[in-house]
């Protein structure tokens, strides 16, 4: 398929017209954030649902502890803010409000990764799934695509208690709208099959995975893509049958190596079926100013870059 005919949907346009879409489904479904509505996509939800959408300034750690309070009197709070502000910023709330407690709040974090572009290192949050991780309790997704970016608001909604939803800045292609797709929490899907290598992608380099796998089969490398939006719980079973099958794996992720989807990935096959394995992602360095596709290329996060990475390690 030609580039320019690929549809492509940034995560947090889905997350806002998720909100909206689930509203009346949800009645005690309630919307705050931080003075950031118009970019967070949370505008959307507003311009319906006014009486039920709370803007609390930029003070995004008394947001968390709005939040906390709302799930205490049966309502079910999305509090959104930038990755940065969301896990950065307002990290002992989330921690002792929200996940000591184990309250029914939701966390949509916008605008995380390099993606973000020209706004910089300050606000590319390349550590917050490595922080979301180490809260016990807490449910870390990270959406490959407008459709699994849906699926993944109403699986959080239906959900009782805390989770964490990275949303991203940038448009993205749309790979998962197929006849069969299913969303569970917890669970992996294999995108691909294949037997020489496995790449375990989230996020938007799943996209990035699938287009490297197409230019390793062209040299007779035979790669499998395995898609993982839940982070926490890890769908343990898909990755060791996979490595099982192919002995080596690869992680891709817009995000730090330190502490993200790769270092969950062995922390799996070290207890269970140990295999060599190399992490693709922000290599302990802080992001810089550029244009979204500029850095993802720079930083050998688009489909070139991990097939060299995977040609590499092979």
């Amino acid at each position: 398929m030609a580039e320019n005919t690929v549809k492509k949907i940034a995560t947090r346009e889905s997350y806002g017209n998720s909100l909206k879409e689930l509203a009346e489904e949800f009645p005690n479904l309630v919307v705050l954030d931080a003075d950031l509505a118009a970019a967070t996509k949370t505008g959307i939800f507003r311009k319906a649902y006014p009486d039920r959408h709370i803007d609390c300034g930029i003070a995004e750690s008394n947001m968390m502890g709005v939040a906390a309070g709302l799930s205490l009197v049966g309502k079910i709070p999305f509090v959104s803010s930038f990755a940065m502000f969301a896990a950065g910023r307002a990290f002992e709330q989330v921690r002792n409000s929200i996940g000591y407690p184990h309250l029914n709040v939701k966390i949509g974090a916008t605008h995380a990764g390099i993606t973000v572009g020209e706004d910089g290192a300050t606000h590319q949050c390349n550590e917050d799934i490595a922080l979301m991780r180490t809260i016990p309790g807490m449910v870390v997704m990270c959406p490959s695509d407008d459709v699994e970016a849906r699926a993944a608001v109403r699986a959080a909604l239906e959900y009782e208690g805390p989770v964490y939803i990275r949303f991203g800045r940038a448009a993205v292609p749309v790979i998962n709208d197929h006849p069969g797709y299913h969303f569970e929490i917890g669970k992996g899907t294999v995108v691909r099959e294949g037997k020489d290598v496995t790449i375990v992608a989230t996020g938007i380099c799943v996209d990035s995975a699938l287009g490297a796998a197409k230019m390793l089969e062209e040299e007779g490398i035979s790669a499998e893509v395995v898609n993982i939006c839940t982070i926490k719980p890890l769908d343990e079973e898909i990755i060791i049958n996979s490595a099982k099958k192919t002995g080596k794996v690869v992680t891709v992720e817009e995000h730090s190596v330190i502490g993200g989807l790769g270092s969950a990935v062995c922390d799996c096959l070290c207890a269970n079926h140990p295999v060599p394995v190399k992490k693709v992602g922000m290599q302990d360095v802080f992001g810089e100013s550029g244009s979204a596709a500029a850095l993802v290329e720079k930083y050998g996060l688009d489909a070139k870059g991990v097939y060299k990475s995977v040609k590499e390690f092979l």
